[in-house]
């Protein structure tokens, strides 16, 4: 990977983040792999030495480095702090590090997860964190042979505000939160590790043997589909939003039946985006699948 500093950052502060912090040994991939695009998984393999990233762009994970490494001293003798397990599953070795487990006076094992994370993220519960929460728990079960009965986020929240936990109802009431998240059965948790595992074989398979990956998913690609928005003139905010033209064509029709003397309404067309691969995305300059979308563009 080539690291750049376009923004001058400071030189102490470039050498922390070119510094490699993470490591899943030897490992065929890693629980977080699992979860992600299997295409973006095998357009980083291959493209490693060419994806650029500059520092700016790390801060945030610097900061959860850290968050981390303080984290760990508060531990007690019922917890288990930063632990990397690993299994042979499928033909595939698995890895996942945990940040923190917490053996409970019943004998089940808590399996919590520190995230450095947005209040929105909180509000709006990520459905990756479920999933990989529960290849944790599936994890622990199955090297340590210990049942899980609880699975945790513990947020971090960066842009907490006080006045928005006053004002905003749902918003967080502290800086830290931690977050419950739902156990899927042992069943559930090894049918879609199974399914995972499928998708990124197939796309080891396609990458290796020079064929084409399958896409990522509008989901992988954080996809915003294409609005129709029915605007008053000289009003900012929309009066309806709609999925489709038609829908949008008809609210237009019924608002001119209505509408004031002077009154002029007009449909505004929100262009859909795939966010992911337009600003968050490490591999969208090697990848067909979005430079092509890029060529259809209006």
């Amino acid at each position: 990977m080539k690291f750049t500093n376009k923004f001058n950052l400071p030189q102490t502060f470039v050498n922390v983040i070119h510094r490699p912090t993470y490591s899943k040994g030897k490992a065929h991939i890693s629980a977080t792999e699992i979860i992600n695009s299997p295409r973006i998984v095998q357009l980083k393999k291959k493209h490693w030495d060419d994806i650029e990233q500059d520092a700016s762009e790390m801060v945030w994970s610097l900061f959860g480095s850290a968050v981390h490494n303080i984290l760990e001293h508060g531990k007690d003798k019922n917890h288990i702090v930063e632990e990397r397990l690993h299994l042979e599953y499928e033909g595939w070795h698995i890895s996942g590090a945990i940040d923190l487990q917490e053996l409970e006076p019943n004998g089940t094992m808590t399996v919590s997860d520190y995230k450095v994370t947005g209040a929105w993220a909180v509000m709006n519960e990520k459905d990756d964190w479920h999933r990989q929460l529960n290849i944790y728990g599936w994890m622990v079960e199955k090297v340590k042979k210990v049942p899980v009965g609880k699975l945790q986020i513990i947020a971090i929240i960066r842009d907490w505000s006080a006045r928005d936990a006053a004002s905003k109802e749902g918003y967080p009431q502290s800086p830290v939160a931690t977050i419950d998240i739902p156990l899927w059965t042992f069943e559930e948790r090894e049918a879609f590790i199974t399914k995972r595992i499928y998708d990124h074989g197939t796309a080891l398979f396609e990458m290796e043997t020079d064929g084409e990956m399958p896409d990522c998913t509008p989901e992988e690609m954080w996809e915003k589909k294409t609005s129709y928005a029915l605007k008053k003139d000289g009003n900012v905010r929309a009066k309806s939003v709609h999925e489709t033209l038609e829908d949008a064509e008809t609210a237009l029709a019924k608002s001119e039946e209505t509408a004031k003397k002077n009154e002029k309404f007009a449909i505004e067309v929100r262009q859909g985006e795939r966010t992911r691969c337009r600003s968050y995305c490490q591999v969208s300059p090697f990848c067909t699948q979005y430079q092509n979308y890029l060529k259809e563009m209006p």
